[in-house]
């Protein structure tokens, strides 16, 4: 559900994932819900989305960087992240437009995914 959500949001506001715009107000609070249902939380500046990843142990933990290390290089968008024994922390936000972007939702849907 999230999922889907997330990319019809991103349909319907035309920025795809080929544009990089910074989301309006109306788009945040709109696509808000879906991330904290999906285990992320706005920052207390507004600018960025958090989450952390628990693991069964450090080699899955691990793993789960390295494919979203591939992620991020191929759309050229890296999550500012730590990694200690089973467990990542990501924060998420894109520096170019002050604040969260269609790359974030993107980057956020794929970690969503793989961790499963």
């Amino acid at each position: 559900m999230f999922v889907r959500f997330i990319v019809l949001l991103l349909v319907s506001f035309n920025q795809g994932f080929a544009k990089t715009c910074k989301l309006s107000e109306a788009e945040l609070s709109q696509a808000l819900p879906h991330l904290e249902a999906a285990g992320w939380a706005l920052t207390e500046t507004g600018d960025a989305i958090e989450r952390i990843f628990t693991f069964s142990d450090s080699n899955e933990a691990f793993g789960f960087m390295t494919r979203c290390a591939l992620k991020a290089e191929s759309i050229n968008h890296h999550p500012k992240w730590s990694n200690v024994y089973n467990r990542v922390a990501v924060t998420l936000t894109t520096h170019d437009v002050g604040g969260l972007s269609n790359l974030d939702l993107n980057m956020a849907v794929f970690m969503v995914e793989l961790a499963g």
